[in-house]
């Protein structure tokens, strides 16, 4: 009898005791507009670097796959647009810096975590308003309702507390507030999600290039990213959680004058990650990583178990954590098409699946027939075509992510 009271007693202990150790994850990822990998790279940094020792410092890219279907402009509204859907610009249509039209269906990391986790909490710290009513589509009936629980933006409007001057000095002024606004609310109020978008670094490059007022603009940011990494600090010394600060940018510059951007040269399309995640995967060590990986990477963090439908059209892959296969691509031979793909692993199955529909992106189902379920480490797969099909959406499902890729027949449109 006194054994099993000790038992009962131990494993009630053994309980309690995990339940104390358990952190909640927060998320903050934090969008620097326009700041080419060369420069962040030469900066002194001393607070980024802070972050950089407890994680990474990698470069990446931006403008989806260039030369396919999905190729994206390296556009501000674009670029975010590519983050927090975690797809390229063929699906959420976000193609300039008018955001017309949003194709909603394509959800952002926001929606996601509200669906899978309503108590959780978000917030949009931003020097620019379209961020949070546009592209997040905060209340908007097309994203369900969706609404950002703490908010500050806006302050691009205020032309009074924020007077335009030619120098752009008044983003960095607004850059400050945002900063200040993330910097009291994460201490005090810790949202779950929080994105925190600053613009003076992109205006600075318009106007001077890659210039010792660029430098300037880049130590700015360095200023701020150590008062968030200190709140963020503050917060897991006196709180039992678990922060990921993720820090980017949404394009490069051209490389002549360092202006301009938008097209697909290497130094538009070149871009940067920063995190504090030490526990980095394969594919992110063999890759050049995309932004469209960081929906993927956070919805682990959380973690967010993400509707199937949705997962099929996800063009990241996460970087932390185990994953089966990357990087899908197809081409046609004479009559067949030949699937490719990178494996992470052997001897797991691959299965792959077919739709000549696009339905999802007008909010109804794809229906899927399996063609394959092949090894993964074979890395290839064909198989015999309707040369008068016009379009196809090919699924490739390992045991630990998915990817996904697509085929046009170039006589039809797309």
């Amino acid at each position: 009898m006194r054994q099993i009271i000790f038992l009962i007693l131990l494993s009630f202990y053994c309980t309690t005791n995990t339940n104390a150790q358990q952190k909640t994850p927060k998320i903050v990822f934090v969008i620097a507009d326009g700041i080419p990998a060369e420069l962040i790279e030469k900066s002194s940094k001393p607070n980024l670097s802070k972050i950089i020792t407890s994680g990474f410092y990698k470069r990446a890219f931006v403008g989806g796959i260039k030369n396919t279907y999905n190729q994206t402009p390296t556009i501000s509204a674009p670029g975010y647009n590519n983050l927090i859907t975690g797809t390229w610009s063929n699906k959420h249509q976000v193609v300039d810096n008018n955001i017309k039209n949003p194709n909603y269906q394509y959800y952002t990391i926001f929606r996601f975590l509200k669906e899978a986790h309503p108590h959780k909490t978000t917030a949009v710290f931003s020097t620019w308003q379209d961020n949070r009513t546009k592209l997040v589509g905060d209340g908007l009936k097309e994203t369900g309702g969706f609404k950002v629980d703490y908010s500050f933006d806006g302050y691009e409007l205020d032309t009074l507390q924020f007077p335009h001057d030619k120098q752009a000095n008044y983003t960095h002024l607004i850059d400050e507030k945002v900063i200040a606004k993330a910097d009291s609310t994460i201490r005090t109020d810790a949202p779950d999600l929080s994105w925190i978008y600053l613009q003076h670094t992109d205006d600075i490059g318009h106007r001077y290039g890659n210039s010792r007022q660029l430098e300037k603009a880049i130590d700015y940011l360095d200023v701020q990213m150590g008062k968030i990494w200190e709140a963020i600090q503050y917060r897991e010394k006196n709180f039992k959680e678990n922060w990921l600060i993720i820090i980017t940018t949404d394009h490069g510059r051209d490389a002549a004058t360092g202006k301009n951007h938008g097209g697909q040269s290497d130094a538009e399309r070149t871009t940067w990650i920063i995190a504090n995640l030490k526990n980095t995967n394969t594919y992110f060590k063999n890759n050049t990583p995309a932004i469209v990986d960081l929906l993927p990477t956070m919805a682990r963090f959380i973690p967010i178990n993400l509707p199937k439908a949705n997962e099929y059209e996800l063009d990241g892959v996460p970087l932390t954590g185990p994953v089966s296969l990357s990087n899908a691509s197809v081409e046609k031979k004479e009559d067949s098409l030949i699937i490719r793909w990178k494996a992470y692993e052997k001897k797991n199955p691959v299965k792959i699946f077919i739709s000549k529909t696009n339905l999802f992106k007008i909010g109804q189902m794809d229906h899927y027939e399996l063609l394959a379920n092949t090894a993964v480490d074979k890395e290839r797969f064909a198989f015999k075509i309707d040369t008068e099909k016009a379009f196809l959406k090919l699924v490739l499902v390992g045991k630990k992510n998915t990817i996904n890729t697509q085929w046009f027949n170039l006589a039809s449109p797309k």
